[in-house]
């Protein structure tokens, strides 16, 4: 798993906003060894603003987050967290915080809990996972009886879920 694109955000300065001054800069999350130099360099970029006093800020655009969406006014420091994992497990994590919602300390844990693997597609995953764990009790001339379909269907209905993104078919536990 690899990420594609760098996460980056733009912070726009409310203050220059408000007052029909476009003045912010792109952010890239991984140009940073901490949150807190991430900060730094947005208050320097406030401090650059062309309106006295300019205190608050905005996150106007976004990428590389893959399935996560961010909102204008997201924790900084979660959406550091978020770039660090995107840089170690790619765009997928982001995808899998999208789909499950957990507490950003317990993602990377439950991202490998319950991540299975990348696949073509769910099938093929399921027909893997059914021939592992009942094909050797099933008579050799019975097992083409086998509806792999419909083993899926029930098996992504409530036990998985998949994310597909350019490398495939992600597939995970429902935890």
């Amino acid at each position: 798993m690899r990420a594609t694109t760098t996460p980056r955000i733009y912070i726009a300065c409310l203050a220059s906003y408000n007052a029909g001054i476009l003045h912010g800069k792109w952010f890239d999350i991984d140009d940073y060894s901490d949150v807190e130099e991430l900060q730094g360099a947005i208050n320097e970029m406030l401090a650059e603003s062309p309106e006295p006093d300019a205190e608050e800020y905005a996150i106007h655009d976004w990428e590389g987050f893959g399935g996560y969406n961010v909102e204008e006014y997201d924790s900084i420091s979660d959406l550091f967290t978020i770039g660090e994992l995107i840089g170690k497990h790619g765009t997928i994590i982001a995808d899998f915080l999208g789909h499950y919602m957990c507490d950003l300390s317990e993602l990377a844990e439950k991202f490998y809990e319950a991540y299975c693997g990348c696949y073509k597609d769910e099938e093929e995953y399921a027909s893997e996972l059914f021939d592992e764990l009942y094909a050797h009790d099933i008579p050799d001339n019975v097992k083409f009886y086998i509806d792999y379909a419909l083993f899926t269907r029930d098996l992504f209905t409530s036990d998985c879920f998949s994310i597909s993104d350019d490398d495939g078919c992600h597939v995970f536990y429902n935890i």
